[in-house]
């Protein structure tokens, strides 16, 4: 099978990794265009790009998907198979181009927690588990014949970035696995149901703020549901919005919410519906992530 590959960031690069080195024929690989980032806006190659560079695949970094000169590069690979690996939405004339088609690699056990951001959502809820879906592209987003699943467990230390680290190894495993059964023509096709189950939006900046008259393990969650990456957040004191990464429970009958409490400059902790939620790793403004003992150190 000739193989065009699809994707952009961390989590896309152990799926290619793994397909590569079982020896299958990726023609091109296919990312995002290059942008400036840092204060320097030095250019930055995407994760895929810098791994497909380094065993020496072609890449492609089109600007616009449906652009006419970018399609006739595409159908140039004459590729029999495209994998999708956290890239873009793609319009029809791409993801119906190669004849056995196009499927995808999702972080989720579809059809729950269809959308952008699957692992964070299904952390924010309190799940105990998630998985991985393969599954043909379709008109509507997330929503074709599933291929394959494998689900993992969420434990309760776990927070969005180890779960994506479980998720992006076992991504890798489940892509080989999908290829081996369109490769011998084992596919059994499971369709999806069509009402949205738990839906995974995309994260906004209001997304992330912290209401302390909630209840203190849905709090909690959203924290670890946003940790490392993007971070919740509250305004700490007027003019001051203080990131917070790590939290643990305090059990107890509260009466007032948002009250912050601290023990000798050793403990940080508000009160919420229910309960006390421990500020354990935090972030200042223009200061770097610290524990709150740390950081209460140099407060007046």
């Amino acid at each position: 099978m000739r193989i065009i590959y699809m994707g952009t960031p961390d989590f896309a690069v152990e799926p290619l990794k793994r397909i590569v080195e079982a020896g299958y024929d990726v023609v091109a690989v296919v990312t995002m265009p290059d942008k400036p980032a840092g204060r320097g806006h030095h250019i930055q190659y995407s994760p895929v790009k810098e791994y497909a560079l380094s065993v020496g695949l072609p890449v492609l970094q089109p600007e616009k998907l449906k652009d006419e000169s970018w399609l006739a590069e595409l159908r140039s690979y004459q590729a029999d198979l495209q994998i999708v690996v956290a890239f873009r939405m793609l319009p029809e004339v791409v993801w119906n181009m190669p004849p056995l088609g196009t499927f995808n690699l999702h972080a989720s056990l579809l059809p729950e927690y269809r959308g952008a951001a699957p692992i964070n959502w299904a952390v924010i809820n309190g799940e105990h588990r998630t998985g991985i879906t393969t599954f043909f592209l379709k008109h509507d987003i997330d929503t074709g014949d599933i291929i394959m699943q494998e689900p993992v467990e969420i434990t309760d230390d776990d927070n969005v970035g180890t779960v994506h680290d479980k998720l992006m190894t076992l991504g890798g495993e489940l892509v080989l696995k999908t290829l081996k059964q369109i490769e011998e023509g084992t596919v059994v096709l499971q369709k999806q149901p069509d009402a949205v189950i738990k839906p995974a939006p995309k994260i906004f900046k209001e997304t992330c703020e912290l209401h302390f008259d909630d209840d203190v393990q849905k709090v909690h969650n959203l924290v670890r549901g946003l940790s490392p990456y993007p971070g919740a957040w509250f305004n700490f004191r007027e003019g001051m919005v203080m990131k917070v990464f790590r939290t643990h429970i305090e059990r107890c009958n509260t009466t007032e919410f948002g009250k912050v409490v601290t023990d000798n400059k050793k403990e940080l902790k508000i009160s919420c519906r229910n309960g006390y939620l421990h500020l354990d790793e935090i972030q200042l403004p223009g200061k770097r992530r610290m524990s709150a003992e740390e950081a209460m150190r140099g407060w007046h």
